[in-house]
C-alpha cells in the first residue's frame, strides 16, 4: 500500500517519530502549508503561539533546559526567520538543543529576491551545529532525523531546517528511520584510559584541589556522578552561572558561584589551589578574568565533551575528552579517598567576610528601600528553595543567581554566553511547559521585561502559571553600575521612564501587585503562591543599588570588589 503524503504531513509524522510533544511558533506565508497540516495534529502536539519569533526560540530554550528534550520552533521565512536568529545564537552559546524549522520561498524562486526570501543558511551557519535547506519532499524525513540527532547529541546545540514552500506541498513516500550516525560528525569520543590515569595521578597528589562545575554536568545528566567524585576525594567546588544547580546549594562542598559577580571564596581560592578540575565548563572570560594571571600556580585537569574547548582559553595539564557521564565514574574509580579538611576550612574566612560586607546588607535589610537581594531571598524561601529560577539579563540576573537557592538540578534557566535581554518571559513560558509540576519564578529588570513584554499574551492565552517578578529600579541597572564605576557616573541612556506595569498586566488578565515596602512584599509573596496561576509582582527597589562582589572586566579574579 502506498504511504504517500504531502511534505507538510511528512514533517508532522517525522516530529512524532522523534517524540516531540510541544512546538513553539508563529505562522506566515511561506510556512502556511505546514501550519495547515498542523491543524490536523492539534491533538498530538501542544502548539504554543508566541507573540514574536524570538519569543518562540527563547521559550523552546526554556523548555529544553528543564526537560532535557529538544526544543522545537516553527516560523516563517524572511523576517520570521531573522527574528529567530537571536534565540538560535543564544542556544549555540549555551549548548541548548533546538530544532528551528523555518519556511522559505519555493525552490524555483531561490536567489531571485522573492517575497520574504532571505539566505537563512548563510545567516545561521556560524551560529548552529547544522543548517540545511530542504528543497524536496523526499528530503524531509532524513533531514528531520539528522537534525534531532545532531541537536541533542555530543555538545548539544541548535539546528536550522530551511523548508522550501514547494517541499511542503509536494507528495513523497513517508519512511522514517532514526539517525544514529552521520558522516563527519562524531558526537562522542571513546574515553582514553591514559587520560583518566593522568588526571587521577594529578588529583591524588593534590593538597588544595578545587573543582569548577559547568553546565556540561547538567546536560550530561551527571549530577550523581559529580557528587560521588567530589565526596570521595573531598574536593570543594565552585559553579559557573549555568552550572549552579548541578550540586544542591546546601551541599557541604558547594562553595558558591565563580566569576565576575561570584562568591569571594571560590574566586580567591582559584589562585591558591594547586589543582583545578574543570568539569563541563569552558573557562569563559566572565569566570577567568585576566588569563595572564589566572591560576598560574595550579595544574589544570579539564573534562569536556568538546575537543575545541580543551586548551582553548586555559592550557590543561591533563585533558579528558568525553561525556562526563562516562568519564567522571572512570575517574572516580582511579582517585583515592581523601580528606582536605584544612583546605576546605580555609574558605570560611572569605565566607564570613562576604556575609558581613555584602550578603547581610543586601538580603537582610531592615530599613530604607527594598533591596533586590532580599526580594530574591524571600521568594526562594517561600518555595522551599525548590523552584525553577528563570532570569532575564542584568543586575536582576546576578542577584537572582546569587541569592536564589536550589535543591534540584535543571533549576537555572538564564542566558549565559550571549547575555540576551528579553530572554526571561518567553524562557519562563517554556520552562513551565517543560516542567508543569514545578514552580517557575522569573526575575527581570524593568528594561529586559519590556523587550519581550508581548509574550504576556502567550501567558494569557495558555494560562501558563509562571510567577514573574520585576526588580524595578527605573534604570538599565547593570549598565548604570558600569557607568558609575568606570565612566565617571555619566549615566548615558540608562535612566528609564517606565509604563504602569500593573495596568499592562490587567490588560492581559494577569493578577498583579506593586510593592514598595517590606510589609507589602511579604503579603504579596503569599498571595503570589496561593495558586498556580500566572502572577506579576513589581518590586520597586533602590534605584542606585549595586551588585557586589565584582571582579572588574579583564582583571585578576583575586582583585574582587566588595563595595
Amino acid at each position: 500500500m502506498s504511504n504517500q503524503m504531502k511534505g507538510a504531513y511528512i514533517l508532522m509524522e517525522s516530529l512524532l517519530k522523534e517524540n516531540v510533544d510541544t512546538i513553539f511558533g508563529y505562522p506566515g506565508g511561506s510556512i502556511m502549508p505546514t501550519f495547515d497540516a498542523l491543524y490536523d495534529y492539534m491533538d498530538k502536539f501542544n502548539y504554543v503561539l508566541t507573540r514574536h519569533e524570538q519569543g518562540a526560540t527563547h521559550a523552546a530554550q526554556g523548555y529544553a533546559r528543564v526537560s532535557g528534550k529538544t526544543g522545537v520552533c516553527l516560523v516563517t521565512s524572511g523576517p520570521g526567520a531573522t527574528n529567530a536568529i537571536t534565540g538560535i545564537a543564544d542556544a549555540m552559546m549555551d549548548s541548548t538543543p533546538l530544532v528551528v524549522i523555518a519556511g522559505q520561498a519555493g525552490a524555483a524562486f531561490l536567489g531571485t529576491d522573492a517575497f520574504q526570501e532571505v539566505d537563512l543558511i548563510g545567516c545561521t551557519l556560524p551560529i548552529t551545529k547544522w543548517s540545511y535547506q530542504i528543497r524536496s519532499a523526499a528530503d524531509i524525513a532524513p533531514a528531520v532525523a539528522k537534525a534531532f540527532h545532531i541537536a541533542n547529541s555530543g555538545r548539544k546545540g541548535p539546528v536550522v531546517l530551511d523548508f522550501a514552500k514547494n517541499a511542503q506541498v509536494e507528495m513523497a513516500e513517508f519512511n522514517y528511520e532514526k539517525c544514529h550516525f552521520t558522516r563527519g560528525y562524531i558526537p562522542f569520543t571513546a574515553i582514553k584510559p591514559t587520560q583518566i590515569d593522568a588526571a587521577a595521578e594529578i588529583i591524588n597528589n593534590a593538597k588544595k584541589p578545587l573543582a569548577l562545575v559547568g553546565q556540561g554536568v547538567i546536560l550530561g545528566n551527571a549530577e550523581a556522578e559529580l557528587k560521588a567524585f567530589l565526596e570521595k576525594a573531598d574536593i570543594p567546588a565552585g559553579s559557573t552561572l549555568l552550572g549552579l544547580s548541578a550540586l544542591p546549594s546546601d551541599h557541604r562542598l558547594n562553595k558558591g558561584m565563580l566569576g565576575m559577580h561570584g562568591n569571594v571564596g571560590p574566586n580567591i581560592k582559584t589562585n591558591e589551589a594547586d589543582v583545578i578540575i574543570a568539569i563541563g565548563m569552558r573557562f569563559d572570560d566572565r569566570v577567568t578574568g585576566d588569563l595572564k594571571t589566572y591560576a598560574k600556580q595550579a595544574k589544570i585537569v579539564h573534562l569536556d565533551i568538546d575537543n575545541a574547548e580543551l586548551d582553548k582559553n586555559v592550557k590543561a595539564t591533563a585533558k579528558v575528552l568525553g561525556d562526563v557521564k562516562a568519564s567522571l565514574p572512570e575517574l572516580t574509580l582511579k582517585i583515592k579517598e581523601a580528606k582536605h579538611t584544612q583546605w576546605i576550612e580555609s574558605f570560611h574566612e572569605y565566607e564570613v567576610k562576604e556575609d558581613e560586607k555584602v550578603i547581610r546588607p543586601e538580603v537582610y535589610a531592615t530599613e530604607g528601600p527594598l533591596k533586590m537581594g532580599e526580594v530574591v531571598r524571600k521568594i526562594s524561601e517561600a518555595t522551599n528553595n525548590d523552584a525553577v529560577l528563570v532570569t532575564d539579563v542584568g543586575q536582576n540576573q546576578i542577584m537572582a543567581a546569587r541569592y536564589f537557592k536550589f535543591t534540584k538540578s535543571r533549576s537555572v534557566v538564564t542566558s549565559g554566553g550571549l547575555g540576551t535581554m528579553g530572554f526571561g518571559i518567553p524562557a519562563a513560558i517554556g520552562a513551565k511547559i517543560g516542567a508543569p509540576k514545578r514552580t517557575v519564578c522569573m526575575f527581570a529588570g524593568d528594561g529586559g521585561f519590556q523587550m519581550t513584554i508581548q509574550e504576556l499574551g502567550t501567558i494569557m492565552e495558555k494560562q501558563i502559571g509562571v510567577k514573574m517578578i520585576i526588580l524595578n529600579n527605573n534604570y538599565l541597572g547593570m549598565v548604570r553600575q558600569w557607568q558609575e564605576l568606570f565612566f565617571k557616573k555619566r549615566y548615558s541612556s540608562t535612566p528609564m521612564m517606565n509604563p504602569h506595569f500593573n495596568t499592562i498586566a490587567d490588560a492581559y488578565g494577569i493578577k498583579n501587585k506593586e510593592v514598595n515596602t517590606r510589609e507589602e512584599l511579604d503579603a504579596a509573596i503569599k498571595e503570589m503562591f496561593a495558586d498556580d496561576k500566572p502572577y506579576l509582582l513589581i518590586a520597586n527597589c533602590e534605584e542606585m543599588g549595586m551588585v557586589y562582589p565584582m571582579v572588574p572586566a579583564g582583571e585578576t579574579v583575586t582583585n574582587i570588589l566588595l563595595g
